[in-house]
């Protein structure tokens, strides 16, 4: 608890870049939540996925929790496609079992994407000039 207080020191990545911000919903089930938590840890998750990530061109990734809401950060360089990206991630090894491995703990259709299911946010206020 203490690193939330804290905060959360974040990567440089020696060059410009630019943030995404998508939620997500879980179902509201307590131990389905805390599978899902497991299911992200340094010993659980797929390396292949970790892989693919970094392979479309994704510099850093973070995933909060509050209750059943999430909310990911996601880090590129300014030259990055979403769309692109999302497409290619789609159809790397293992992506589409992942999929639908994680939709057991989501509140989306079983057959969606990662891109179907996390939804882009607004920026509605950012404090710098």
């Amino acid at each position: 608890m203490s690193e939330i207080v804290s905060g959360y020191k974040c990567k440089e990545h020696g060059m410009p870049t630019k943030r995404y911000c998508q939620t997500l919903d879980l179902k509201d089930d307590p131990e389905l939540i805390a599978k899902y938590k497991e299911a992200h840890s340094r010993l659980k998750v797929w390396p292949e996925i970790m892989q693919g990530i970094r392979s479309v061109g994704i510099l850093e990734m973070e995933i909060y929790i509050l209750g059943n809401r999430l909310f990911m950060i996601v880090e590129t360089p300014l030259d990055f496609d979403w769309g692109s990206a999302m497409a290619r991630l789609a159809t790397l090894p293992r992506q589409e079992e992942w999929e639908a491995y994680v939709s057991m703990f989501q509140a989306c259709r079983p057959d969606c994407t990662s891109n179907e299911k996390w939804q882009l946010m607004e920026r509605m206020f950012h404090l710098y000039e």
